[in-house]
């Protein structure tokens, strides 16, 4: 498999305050990680550019773009007690969609089979109008809604299974039934959404999926909800997947309470690849969201990788 990995050294230039644990080494460990394990080198790295204003505004209001943009331009500031904008960011954050909007042109322009995205700050708890979470924009809703707009697809999934509900890719796409988002994540725990309940509105009922589980589950109860996930993704019959790759469900994650492995991980890429290959000839683009310890997230990174370059 020829697996594109679009990461760039300015996304370090996104910074949140001294001690917080969305910090720029979470990028270095990853790419120390690919480098000991023998995979950087196999894999192709695109050159990309920031997004366009109009691939922000696929899911964003102008009000929240331009909202970022004046609080990096005057040196920055706290949108919450949990996430910030520093002078780069507005700048950083851009360049974040950007990647992932180029992930998607290379594996629907047949220039490689799958992608991962390797980008700060996260995105899935960012909505139209608010950004949240560490995030400031989605990246990867806004990369499904480029593919739908760009490439004309019909159907994509979103696949998020870090330990904190993506709220914001669910509150982008709760009325659209031509994407099916699902979410498995630890609850209670922030944002403190995703219950079974949520399942849409309106024609995009049953398109939204949640599993919200207890604290302390691990590779097994994963690979169970996994199983789960099978049926409603082949009745969907997706023409791509994105994977919302947090790995912060990781057993050593200082921010979850989940005990899920390096392996597990990969378990559930191989599961994801199965159903890609059956449904969307193997187009898959991941992108990263959280992960917080750094010998947790880089050995998961590279196990997802390992197995998105296999076969």
């Amino acid at each position: 498999m020829k697996t594109a990995f679009l990461t760039d050294s300015r996304f370090r230039n996104h910074t949140n305050g001294p001690h917080h644990p969305e910090r720029p080494a979470r990028l270095d460990a990853i790419d120390e990680a690919l480098q000991r394990n023998g995979l950087w080198d196999a894999l192709w790295k695109p050159e990309f550019a920031a997004a366009q204003d109009e691939h922000l505004l696929l899911c964003h209001t102008l009000q929240l773009v331009e909202r970022i943009q004046r609080m990096a331009a005057a040196g920055g500031g706290s949108i919450d007690p949990d996430t910030a904008v520093s002078p780069a960011s507005f700048e950083v954050a851009r360049l974040a969609v950007g990647a992932a909007v180029r992930a998607v042109d290379a594996v629907l322009g047949g220039e490689c089979d799958n992608a991962f995205v390797a980008v700060r700050p996260p995105g899935h708890h960012a909505e139209t109008n608010r950004a949240m979470g560490f995030c400031l924009f989605n990246n990867i809703a806004c990369a499904a809604r480029y593919a739908q707009r760009q490439h004309g697809l019909e159907r994509v999934a979103i696949l998020d299974w870090d330990v904190h509900h993506g709220n914001g890719t669910q509150e982008i796409f709760y009325e659209d039934p031509s994407a099916f988002f699902f979410s498995v994540h630890q609850a209670p725990l922030f944002p403190y959404q995703g219950w079974r309940e949520e399942r849409g509105r309106g024609a995009a009922i049953g398109t939204t999926m949640n599993v919200p589980l207890s604290a302390g589950q691990g590779d097994d109860e994963y690979a169970q909800v996994w199983e789960l996930l099978a049926e409603p993704v082949q009745e969907f019959a997706p023409q791509m997947i994105f994977i919302s790759a947090g790995f912060d469900a990781h057993a050593r994650d200082p921010l979850g309470g989940m005990r899920v492995s390096a392996a597990g991980f990969r378990h559930l890429m191989q599961q994801t690849k199965t159903w890609a290959e059956q449904l969307c000839d193997g187009r898959i683009v991941c992108v990263l969201e959280g992960g917080y310890d750094l010998d947790g997230l880089s050995e998961s990174v590279a196990a997802t990788l390992a197995e998105l370059m296999s076969g």
